[in-house]
This record gives structure tokens, C-alpha cells and sequence, in this order.
């Protein structure tokens, strides 16, 4: 059997979505598996097994430059050519649900009670119910497994093996280590300012924990925040600029990660690392806690159906209650 999944971006959701390979391959074993995904984004599933190939599109830029529509249109249908059993868009989007509609005659996606973008139903021919409002990793574990006929359960999801993988990163990430200190990476940036916990409190952080702490960055705005913050505290290091190889690696390697609700952060669960995970006006049902995995929520109520740009209530939550935590996972 053929399958081929949609999920276009961003990264924590590709994270997320990627939990379900490793069981479905245990029990199909010998089933090909293709992943369509936005080119920007392919570095995160490089190197796994359980995918067979990545299949990249750039729909992104269609936003900026309508010119590039047909080419787009073309690369799409010549993924067609593949002729899968079944496509599965875990995106729920209507720009997935038609790339998952171009590139097989059988596709199956959430019904219209069960995404933002209703209209995306009417595009699949299997449709899955599971409420918008569930825990995102969960929803993403259903989307790919039950138009399969298969169950992945909560504890098997806790109980997962880690599933990204590097190759050929920067080596200059195993000089900043530290030998003699703990590491610690900070993810301090994401799609919202108000994601963001203050560059001051991870400061204070960083100067009560006395440890070796990486920051992270993905534009030149975070950069220049990375910088600020490594001339307020000694314990603070700015890291070049990573590409995922090297972002994943570098994370494989750390001690523990603190960070805003984004990607980045949401390797470390991927990788089985221990991680603190700064929630404001995102609900914390998009993760999974363990004994490792751990959040803290400003005192905000969220509405995962309309969710707050305006809500900045993460800068509420006290640099002592990040500074615990983090000591319990790092001892």
C-alpha cells in the first residue's frame, strides 16, 4: 500500500503529526509512506526511516508572487503519477485538502465539525471526526491512522521512541557545549510577539540558574534580542543562525529547553529531552506533559476556537516559578 500525508507546515505541527509514523509502520511495516510538505520545512523530516520520500511544494510564496501557480499546479500532478491508495491531509486546511485532492483520487481528512476551514471537507472522501478543541497531538495521531484502520493510543504516544534525526550539522555547535555546566537552550521568538516571554525574564533565568544557556533565533529582530540579552548575563550565548540539521542536533544534545509555544520547542518533546514550554494566549492542549515535559501557562483563559493576538498575559508568568521548575528537571 501507497500513502502519501499532507501536512504543509509549520514546524511544531509537523512535529507533532510525525509522533504517528513509527506506529504505523510497526504495524505496516511494509507500507510506502510520502510526505508533502512546504520546502522550507523538509529539513525536519530528513533522515527518518519510517518515510519513504519527501515530497516538497512551495506554496508559501504564491502569497508574494501569483506567477508561480502553474508550476506549483505542475509539481503537484506530477506527484499524481505516484498514484497513491490514499492521501491523508492532516492539515485541514482548504489549500491542503486541494493538493491532497490533486495528488490522489482517495483522500481522507477531518470532517467539517472538526477544522477551522470547513469548506476543506468537501474535498475528502473519508472523513474522521475528532473535536477541534483536543489535545493537537492527539487530533494529528487520529488523522493518520484511523482512515488506516489503526489506533494509536495515549500511552503509546508516551511511550514513543524519538523520531528526528541530523546529519551533517554545524560542528561549531559541539564547541559551545558546555563541558563543565549544564546546557541549556532558550527559544525565545515565534508568529507572535505575544508568544513571546520577556528577553528580561529569561535573563533573570539565565543568571539564577548559572548554567550554560544557548539562545536560539530564526530572524534578525530575535537575533538582535539574543544579542541584548547576552550583554545582560555572562551564563548567556547567542548561537549562529542553525538550519534544522543543526537546530535538532543542537537540542539532542542540551540538558533542557525552555521556550515560547513554537517549533523549536517542540522538538525537545520529539527528542525525548526535558523541556519547559511558555504558554500565553495558546492553550497548553497543543502538547503532551510527561515527567520531563513540562508546562506553565499564564493565568489568561484561551478560547482554542478564536485564539488572542492581543493577550500578552505570558509575561505573568514569575521568572521564580521557570527557575523551579527547571532546577527539579536539570537535578
Amino acid at each position: 500500500m501507497k500513502i502519501a500525508i499532507v501536512k504543509l507546515s509549520a514546524l511544531g505541527d509537523i512535529v507533532h503529526a510525525m509522533v504517528a509514523l513509527q506506529f504505523i509502520k510497526a504495524n505496516f511495516p511494509d507500507m510506502q509512506i510520502d510526505w508533502i510538505v512546504e520546502e522550507r520545512f523538509a529539513g525536519l523530516l530528513k533522515h527518518n526511516s519510517d518515510i519513504d520520500h519527501i515530497l516538497t511544494v512551495n506554496l508559501k510564496s504564491l502569497k508574494n508572487d501569483k506567477s508561480g501557480i502553474f508550476q506549483q499546479f505542475k509539481t503537484i500532478r506530477r506527484y499524481a503519477g505516484k498514484q497513491y491508495d490514499l492521501v491523508i491531509d492532516a492539515q485541514g486546511l482548504i489549500k491542503s485538502a486541494v493538493t491532497a485532492k490533486l495528488v490522489g483520487k482517495r483522500v481522507a481528512g477531518f470532517d467539517a465539525d472538526s477544522i477551522r476551514e470547513k469548506a476543506a471537507s468537501w474535498f475528502y472522501d473519508v472523513k474522521i471526526a475528532c473535536p477541534y478543541d483536543a489535545n493537537t497531538i492527539d487530533r494529528n495521531a487520529k488523522i493518520l491512522s484511523q482512515p488506516l484502520g489503526l489506533s494509536i493510543t495515549p500511552q503509546q504516544i508516551l511511550d514513543k521512541k524519538p523520531f528526528l534525526f541530523f546529519h551533517d550539522e554545524n560542528r561549531r555547535i559541539y564547541e559551545v557545549l558546555g563541558k563543565d555546566r549544564k546546557n541549556i537552550v532558550l527559544v525565545i521568538g515565534s508568529t507572535w510577539a505575544s508568544r513571546n516571554y520577556p528577553a528580561e525574564k529569561f535573563v533573570a533565568v539565565a543568571e539564577a540558574l548559572q548554567q550554560n544557556c544557548l539562545v536560539v533565533w530564526g530572524s534578525e529582530s530575535e537575533k538582535s534580542t539574543a544579542d541584548w540579552m547576552a550583554t545582560q548575563s555572562g551564563f548567556i550565548q547567542v548561537m549562529p543562525r542553525l538550519d534544522l540539521d543543526s537546530l535538532k542536533a543542537l537540542i539532542a544534545h542540551a540538558d533542557l529547553l525552555i521556550g515560547n509555544d513554537t517549533g523549536p520547542t517542540h522538538i525537545a518533546w520529539a527528542l525525548n529531552k526535558p523541556s519547559i514550554t511558555l504558554f500565553g494566549p495558546t492553550p497548553i492542549s497543543r502538547v503532551y506533559q510527561t515527567p520531563i515535559n513540562k508546562v506553565l501557562k499564564s493565568p489568561s483563559i484561551v478560547n482554542p476556537y478564536r485564539l488572542n493576538k492581543h493577550d500578552f498575559s505570558i509575561k505573568e508568568i514569575r521568572e521564580q516559578a521557570v527557575i523551579a521548575l527547571a532546577e527539579s528537571l536539570l537535578h
